[in-house]
């Protein structure tokens, strides 16, 4: 599981240096024939990951209710995300799966609530959790690399 934490942690490194020369409106941009932006996709990983890893553990997740309701599976854009909230979006970005990877050595996972994906992946148990959200990242990466080109 160490390796899957770190490579969440350098993943989401490497996506940070990908946008980092974007404007706020370049994030926001949503692209002819593309459903969402950058800025949105980002505010997505960081509610993703602490649903499909202490959600579904039964624990309290670090993040508002309100992003989890922005930004949730299923949603997409309803407003311009400022400069400001934009800071705080790569905050919680890079900061909790630092949080993550201490939280599972801690132990503090004990439970998890089977939850099947959309694609059709069961996950049983925490380790599942982190690896699908891995997955989940991949995929979210491929969608920001590709919006680049349009914004």
């Amino acid at each position: 599981m160490q390796q899957q934490l770190e490579t969440l942690i350098e993943t989401r490194k490497f996506t940070l240096k990908v946008i980092e020369h974007c404007t706020i409106e370049q994030l926001n941009k949503i692209p002819k024939g593309f459903k969402n932006n950058i800025a949105w996709n980002l505010a997505h990983l960081v509610v993703t990951q602490q649903l499909l890893c202490y959600k579904l553990s039964g624990l309290t997740c670090l993040i508002s209710e309100e992003m989890i309701e922005n930004f949730q599976k299923g949603t997409a854009p309803t407003y311009i995300i400022s400069e400001a909230e934009f800071e705080l979006i790569k905050k919680q970005f890079i900061a909790l799966p630092n949080q993550l990877k201490e939280d599972y050595f801690k132990g503090i996972f004990k439970n998890y609530y089977e939850y099947e994906t959309s694609v059709n992946i069961t996950l049983k148990n925490i380790e599942d959790g982190i690896f699908f959200n891995s997955f989940h990242e991949g995929i979210h990466l491929g969608v920001i690399l590709q919006l680049l080109k349009f914004i």
